[in-house]
């Protein structure tokens, strides 16, 4: 059985079965940031110079979404044969904050609906002598 590998380090883990993102908590306002910003709060109204790490939510509601059926020019790298996918932007009603993500497999663009449950998965983007390189994905959840 080949490693995962995020392609990524640091954004997100999969510990347990259960996927999370891996962003930042500024103690001072109260603003949440992913992916976690090391330096200082972005907040324009803060002075905040550390952010706690936070694990987000794995779930949220989908404000947006867009099926791309036509491969990225270069230098941007697409597979070949390109393969369309979705991607889709989830709102974390506990962070107020909007996260984009790639829709994972098997997802139909067309049955998906504004405002929908949507959850956080891990998925392999491609497989490589040294593993399976994974990144976080969304896929419809539970209620509606």
């Amino acid at each position: 059985m080949k490693p995962r590998i995020p392609v990524v380090a640091g954004l997100f883990t999969e510990d347990g079965g259960q996927a999370r993102l891996l962003g930042g908590h500024c103690p001072r306002c109260g603003a949440w940031f992913f992916p976690k910003q090391w330096s200082f709060c972005r907040n324009p109204h803060c002075t905040g110079v550390t952010l706690d790490d936070a694990e987000l939510s794995s779930r949220g509601r989908l404000w947006s979404w867009a099926d791309n059926r036509y491969a990225p020019p270069p230098p941007y790298p697409a597979r070949d044969p390109f393969v369309p996918y979705g991607v889709a932007a989830v709102e974390l009603a506990d962070e107020q904050m909007v996260v984009l993500g790639q829709l994972a497999t098997g997802t139909d663009p067309e049955r998906l609906s504004l405002g929908q449950e949507m959850e956080l998965v891990v998925e392999p983007l491609f497989e490589d002598d040294d593993g399976l390189h994974t990144v976080w994905k969304w896929k419809p959840g539970g209620g509606s």
